[in-house]
Parts: C-alpha cells; sequence; structure tokens
C-alpha cells in the first residue's frame, strides 16, 4: 500500500485547511479519515523495517499488542481531526505495541502525514512542521507547543511592518522593520542595532 497517498481518505482540497466564511482555521481542526490509508499490517510493516535498520528484533509485546491492534482497527478509518490522529498516534507509541522503536514507526506515519497534506507549505516550513509532529508523537515535544507550531508554520507568510517574529526554530525574536520590493523582509533582532534580511517563510510570526 502507498503509506503517502492520501487522495479522497486524506486531507480536503488547499492541504488540509478548513475555511469558514473565508477565514483560515486551525489545520488542526480539519476532519478527514487521516489514517485510513494505514492497515495495521502496514504499521507492522514499517516498524519491522525499523527494526532491521537499527539492528532491533521485531517482534510484538504480548500484555498490549493485541489490543492495540484493535484500537487501530477501529479507528484508523474514522473521520476525526488530525489533531485526533497525531493524539492517537501518540498513545499508541506510550501504550508501545512493539518490542522496539515505537517511537520510530509512529512518529514516521504522523511525520509522512504532515509531509503529505502540507505539501504546498515552503519545503522548510514543510519539514520544521513534520518535524514538531514527530517529535509530539514520540514524546520529545509537549502538545502545546506541537500545536503553537503547527498553526504558525501553516499560515500564509504575509508579515507586515512591526508583527514580531521568531526564527523557525525559535532561537531569535524581532520585529518586521520593512518590506522590501523583491519579496523579502527586513527584521531587527531584540537587543540588534542593525536589520537582518530574510524570505517571509523563514520566519513566523508570534504575538
Amino acid at each position: 500500500m502507498n503509506e503517502t497517498s492520501l487522495g479522497s481518505s486524506g486531507a480536503s482540497d488547499g492541504g488540509g485547511y478548513c475555511r469558514a466564511g473565508g477565514a483560515e482555521c486551525s489545520p488542526l481542526q480539519t476532519r478527514a479519515p487521516f489514517l485510513k490509508n494505514w492497515s495495521w499490517k502496514s504499521v507492522v510493516g514499517i516498524n519491522e523495517r525499523a527494526c532491521s535498520r537499527g539492528g532491533s528484533q521485531h517482534g510484538f509485546n504480548s500484555e498490549i499488542g493485541t489490543s492495540c491492534e484493535s484500537l487501530w482497527e477501529k479507528t484508523h478509518d474514522e473521520e476525526i481531526s488530525l489533531l485526533e490522529a497525531f493524539d492517537l498516534l501518540r498513545k499508541l507509541h506510550r501504550c508501545a505495541p512493539f518490542l522496539f522503536l515505537n517511537g520510530n514507526t509512529f512518529s514516521f506515519i504522523g511525520r509522512e502525514l504532515s509531509l503529505a497534506l502540507f505539501s504546498d507549505l515552503p519545503v522548510c516550513r514543510k519539514r520544521e512542521l513534520a518535524s514538531a509532529v514527530a517529535h509530539y508523537i514520540a514524546g520529545v515535544l509537549d502538545r502545546d507547543s506541537m500545536i503553537s507550531a503547527v498553526d504558525s508554520l501553516w499560515q500564509s507568510a504575509s508579515l507586515a511592518i512591526g508583527d514580531r517574529v521568531q526564527t523557525l526554530r525559535g532561537s531569535t525574536h524581532g520585529r518586521i522593520t520593512r518590506l522590501l520590493d523583491d519579496g523579502r523582509v527586513a527584521w531587527r533582532p531584540d537587543g540588534a542595532n542593525v536589520d537582518l534580511f530574510a524570505l517571509p517563510e523563514s520566519l513566523r510570526r508570534i504575538s
């Protein structure tokens, strides 16, 4: 099965964004059978390949494996929100139906789903968004931080003078000072005396 192909079982047109009356809302609230293209057999295959690459033993946790399979079979083709899909992947990682590399397995699905749903984003934003989702599923990033990252990264890069921004990794904060004719923006990091120049998609608007 094509694990990254979404078609009618994936997001709605427009990269999974939902719109009401012309206003954009969080893509995490979009509802669709996002996980429909991943059968439990394909999930098992992902873990098996991950274990093979990592030199780990592929196998099932006898105490929880069957119940995780039942949960997946019951819910993976249901219409749920994108956030619920990510929550389910994180839950299954924590339940650990496989002997090893549960985080790799379910993070892979979340990452591939994100890359497909947000394929129209600039490459740097798409990769950062998929990374945030994968880290959330693996338990490295908390839920609120993941939501904030997704909501800010998918938004159109329509920055205005005075907007507070940060770099995609959040290491530097500042304010937009000028919009240039070539499409770039000038922004001044906090505490600096000179402007930096960047493409809008390399910055994230913050409140």
